[in-house]
């Protein structure tokens, strides 16, 4: 018997079968003293062979229960990302997509042009195209059913409230006339934007170049294959409104929206109602710029422009004319106390307005003018430039429609993507801000300031086929 077996009145034969580890480092005893763990298998010291092996035990089970861990921890991070990604259909539309076939969109060539792509892009759009394929049936269907159903009455309701045009009067010769008015709209924007001569920013960068948040304003709608960049101030609440119908992206108790005029102002302009390009890194990763270009190859691009400097005019009219509470205080303000040397000016628009405050036309044009505008921020988006919130010279846009041709334009737009008998679009009341007031809005405006306006407007004059203002340009 050993002496520790003495002290502590242990003997071989009461050792217990259970191995043991114990922590004794406080015994006082020097013959007694052993390592901080010992391992006792019923008090009995254990040899060092055992010892070697307890411990690759315990060494063992710690790695299998990290290995454990981490296969859970990794499990769960490919649930999150997946659901972020969607990489599970990241080449297809939801299960609730019913996009038109190919063929039946303008511009876009049967076959389609895969050459170019990367061997990835390439890749994603044979699945796309057989994506768009399979569906096609299934989304004629869907439209059928629509037209027969509660969106019958709809139409009809609104072919009697559309002012200033008679839908029943577009025929084949008013398609002809459309069709040649896109050709020569698509022709002088392609040629300019080909033209090494007429510069202006961006113009030369590629759209991999455009950063991700200046694709905001493209809206998306996979259902029917249709992209459709919106201008603030040439008719986009009615067009965001169309999108809203023919995505399906907003419901009314539990059912999508049938008829555009129902849809709350509020909700058109909320940002989460559309699917927009600048949304595609957060839900497809590393995958959103091919599908990006792949959907402007295959997808119908359309937009909808107006002369530039009657849209500054509405744009100022609507914000600056009417109690706007957000527009009084991020912009009027600083407009006030810059250009008109106001100070201790009301925290209210209408405490402003009350007391005869408000910004005047020539204070917005300094400010567009002033080089510290932009250096603090970009324009707004009511303000800035078209070629800035579409891109037009890196997207090629299949439509083109002008507002001073609204009606026409939106009811050939609506026959080519196949959509005219789900809907029509929203009334186009003749309230607008008209080209011929220009002149007396313009003067009070210095030539000089003029000129330099123009200078900062002309690409959209030019690409969009506007005349040069030549009347406000000369004394």
């Amino acid at each position: 018997m050993t002496p520790c077996q003495s002290r502590t009145g242990c003997s071989p034969g009461s050792a217990k079968k259970q191995l043991k580890i114990t922590f004794s480092g406080s015994w006082s005893a020097a013959p007694c003293r052993i390592p901080a763990l010992t391992l006792r298998a019923g008090g009995e010291s254990m040899g060092r062979p055992a010892i070697v092996v307890a411990v690759r035990m315990t060494k063992a089970r710690l790695l299998r229960l990290s290995v454990v861990l981490v296969s859970i921890f990794m499990i769960l991070l490919i649930i999150v990302y997946w659901d972020n990604v969607g990489t599970a259909h990241f080449y297809l539309h939801t299960s609730f997509s019913r996009p038109h076939s190919p063929e039946a969109i303008p511009g876009i060539a049967a076959g389609g042009d895969w050459e170019a792509l990367p061997e990835v892009d390439e890749f994603l759009a044979k699945l796309l195209s057989s994506s768009l394929k399979q569906n096609s049936s299934t989304s004629r269907k869907t439209e059928q059913l629509l037209v027969q159903g509660s969106n019958k009455p709809v139409v009809s309701n609104l072919e009697e409230n559309i002012r200033g045009y008679d839908w029943s009067t577009h025929n084949a010769r008013n398609s002809l006339d459309q069709e040649k008015l896109q050709i020569e709209r698509q022709r002088t924007l392609r040629e300019f934007c080909a033209n090494s001569s007429f510069a202006f920013p961006t113009k030369e960068r590629s759209f991999d170049d455009i950063p991700n948040y200046e694709l905001n304003h493209l809206i998306v709608d996979d259902r029917h294959g249709i992209i459709y960049c919106y201008v603030p101030k040439v008719a986009c609440t009615n067009w965001k409104r169309v999108m809203i119908v023919l995505s399906e992206s907003l419901l009314d108790q539990g059912v999508p929206y049938r008829n555009p005029l129902d849809i709350p102002r509020e909700h058109v302009h909320n940002t989460s109602t559309h699917l927009t390009f600048n949304k595609f890194w957060r839900r497809y990763g590393k995958f959103s710029r091919h599908l990006m270009k792949i959907k402007l190859k295959k997808y119908t691009k359309f937009l909808f422009v107006r002369d530039p400097f009657v849209r500054l005019i509405s744009a100022f009219r609507s914000k600056f004319e009417l109690e706007n509470e957000e527009f009084y205080r991020r912009f009027a303000v600083p407009m006030l106390k810059l250009y008109s040397n106001h100070t201790n000016l009301p925290t209210s628009v209408s405490e402003a307005f009350g007391a005869g405050l408000k910004v005047s036309f020539s204070d917005f044009i300094q400010y567009l003018l002033d080089p510290r505008t932009e250096k603090m921020a970009p324009f707004n988006e009511h303000w800035r430039q078209v070629y800035r919130l579409c891109h037009p010279c890196q997207i090629d846009y299949d439509f083109i429609g002008k507002l001073e041709t609204l009606d026409e334009d939106a009811a050939y737009l609506l026959q080519l993507l196949k959509v005219d008998r789900l809907l029509r679009f929203p009334p186009s009341y003749r309230n607008r801000t008209a080209s011929s007031w220009e002149d007396d809005w313009f003067a009070k405006i210095p030539l000089a300031w003029r000129q330099q306006l123009y200078k900062l407007y002309e690409a959209d004059f030019v690409l969009f086929g506007y005349p040069k203002p030549e009347n406000l340009l000369k004394d």
